[in-house]
């Protein structure tokens, strides 16, 4: 697990840039973190890299929104579902071809591949934040020493 720490707006697009340069087909990404730790923050600067030219926004009540870029975007925010065990199709998302982003991944744990891009993100003074950047899987690792 490596540990980044951002001190500001410009370095989190800078990280979710250098991570969008590094993309692959399939790629899912988790993030975690409190409610204002950045993580629709990540998502929007990640998926601006990717190509996507609408807003990206927090899908909290669609759940989930697909964006066209270089390769289709899903973006998905579970912080509703927690509790729920029933089948939501997800499945079908993490196994195309596209980049997907999952924020509050923890309600939907059940549900993820094993092989995913772990980002955690807490808070600290100001804009400084933490991010804990753990690969899961062979690719991912590599990914992970990349960043």
């Amino acid at each position: 697990m490596k540990t980044i720490e951002i001190h500001s707006l410009e370095e989190t697009n800078a990280l979710a840039e250098a991570l969008a340069a590094k993309v692959f087909p399939g790629l899912l990404v988790t993030l975690k973190g409190d409610l204002g730790a950045g993580k629709t923050t990540f998502t929007k600067a990640f998926g601006r890299s990717l190509g996507v030219k609408k807003t990206i926004n927090s899908p909290t009540f669609n759940i989930l929104k697909i964006h066209q870029g270089s390769l289709p975007f899903y973006h998905i925010d579970a912080y509703r579902l927690e509790g729920i065990t029933q089948d939501l199709g997800f499945e079908e998302v993490f196994a195309d071809e596209g980049v997907c982003v999952v924020e509050w991944p923890q309600y939907i744990e059940y549900t993820l591949p094993k092989e995913r891009l772990e980002l955690t993100i807490t808070n600290q003074e100001g804009e400084k934040r933490l991010i804990m950047i753990n690969g899961i899987g062979e690719r991912y690792r590599k990914l992970e020493e990349e960043l």
